[in-house]
């Protein structure tokens, strides 16, 4: 032990003698273990970036939305060239197609309806617009929601359409910031709603809200289905009113241009879960057969897998960071290139000193474990300063470009550890090269 000791104040004071140069010698190593805990923790960043896109569209899901605008002509065989015959027709997405899909498409764990009704929710002399949603208990459990305050829904509100709803905390905290809101009334366009159910925040990225098309469902209120169909609206249903609407629309303006299409789809959305990722790919296949028959050939909706699309896109994140994770790999490995380069240089620069010890009495071993001290200790250095840089990095990256970045322990300690094997490792051979001095002939050397 104390011949170690020895050994390593010997190595301290050579680096003391050579300040400058040990720093210089150390840069490689400092760059090097910044960069890999700065690119490790923008891919973990990006990793539970994903991981939360996921909880939020739900997992194993596949979903159908209509499109409204579809128009499609055919040419009438055997007719006069140009003719053409009527366009064709779609009932849209419905209830229909929700029975369909739950007894007929297997490999489904689940099915949740939604219909979404843009509003004025009113309260106590406040406004807002909002989102009413028709949904069915399924929907929460998909969505992953849970109740902070209060009940879901029970088989009578659904079965009676009553009046009653679920809000968000975007909603609690706007019409309700000081009181308990279960059992009051909500006013949602023209009817009254009461409260009987708190939903738990759901916290909601801007990115998140941009890159998967979906709303803030803090600050929507949730109603039964059937309370959506009966007090608000559905369009599945035929009348004179909605007649007269479809007709206006579908008119040409005085300019002739085609005014917009009226929405026709009795539901807004449809989440598919099934019971396994792997089915999720057949499963879509099948539902798109089944709806495009039910349609009439009219494909007037679009299936999604948000959970592969998600997952797609991991992976060329981890792609890209195995890309990045490598450059840093190799600046470390340049790092070690120049510990040794230094190294061997010290080596040729101090072999009277190397003579002296071994004619003092010094073994080759004691040479040996000096030089790798020497190496070992500049490792150690540049590693501590790479991950304050490298924590700093991260940090600044997180702050101007916006990416989430996370600095996790295991990344720390493997670049930490990689530094200092990388110093013992192309510290061996200059250390060995000093041993193997003759005393003798260094005692001369000038």
């Amino acid at each position: 032990m104390e011949r170690n000791l020895l050994n390593l104040r010997v190595a301290l004071q050579g680096i003391m003698a050579n300040k400058i140069r040990a720093g210089l010698t150390a840069l490689g190593i400092i760059f090097g273990v910044a960069a890999v805990i700065a690119m490790l923790a923008v891919g973990n960043g990006a990793q539970q970036e994903i991981l939360e896109q996921i909880r939020l569209v739900g997992v194993n899901n596949i979903v159908v939305a209509p499109v409204v605008g579809q128009e499609e002509k055919k040419v009438e065989k055997g007719g006069p060239a140009g003719q053409e015959d009527k366009k064709k027709f779609s009932p849209g997405l419905t209830l229909l197609d929700v029975a369909s899909i739950r007894q007929m498409v297997p490999g489904v764990k689940q099915v949740s309806p939604e219909i979404l009704i843009e509003t004025t929710v009113v309260q106590n002399g406040l406004q807002r617009t909002a989102k009413v949603v028709g949904v069915e208990p399924a929907y929460f459990a998909i969505q992953n929601f849970e109740l902070q305050a209060g009940k879901m829904f029970n088989a009578q509100h659904l079965r009676q359409g009553e009046a009653v709803c679920l809000i968000g905390q975007g909603i609690q905290a706007k019409f309700f910031p000081k009181t308990d809101p279960l059992g009051k009334l909500l006013k949602c366009g023209p009817h009254w709603l009461k409260v009987v159910g708190v939903l738990a925040e759901r916290p909601v990225s801007s990115k998140s809200l941009a890159q998967l098309g979906i709303r803030d469902y803090n600050l929507d209120v949730y109603v039964p289905l059937q309370t959506a169909l009966i007090r608000y609206t559905n369009r599945a249903l035929v009348t004179a009113r909605s007649i007269q609407q479809a007709n206006a629309l579908w008119s040409d303006d005085e300019e002739g241009k085609k005014k917009p299409n009226p929405n026709y789809h009795q539901v807004d959305r449809v989440v598919v879960q099934v019971h396994e990722p792997a089915q999720l790919a057949a499963v879509a296949d099948v539902v798109s057969r089944m709806l495009k028959r039910r349609h009439y050939d009219l494909v007037d909706y679009e299936i999604t897998i948000p959970e592969l699309l998600l997952k797609q896109q991991q992976r060329t994140k981890d792609i890209f960071n195995i890309v990045l994770g490598a450059i840093a790999g190799i600046s470390l490995l340049v790092g070690g290139i120049g510990i040794m380069n230094i190294m061997l240089a010290s080596v040729l620069e101090r072999i009277k000193e190397i003579g002296l010890r071994i004619a003092l009495g010094a073994k080759r071993r004691d040479i040996v474990s000096q030089f790798l001290f020497e190496s070992a200790l500049i490792s150690l250095a540049g590693g501590l300063v790479g991950v304050g840089l490298g924590v700093a990095l991260a940090t600044l990256v997180s702050g101007i470009a916006d990416i989430p970045t996370i600095v996790s322990p295991g990344s720390v300690v493997l670049s930490f550890g990689v530094a200092l094997a990388v110093g013992l490792v192309f510290g061996i051979a200059p250390a060995r090269r000093a041993a193997q001095q003759d005393p003798i002939a260094s005692l001369r050397y000038e």
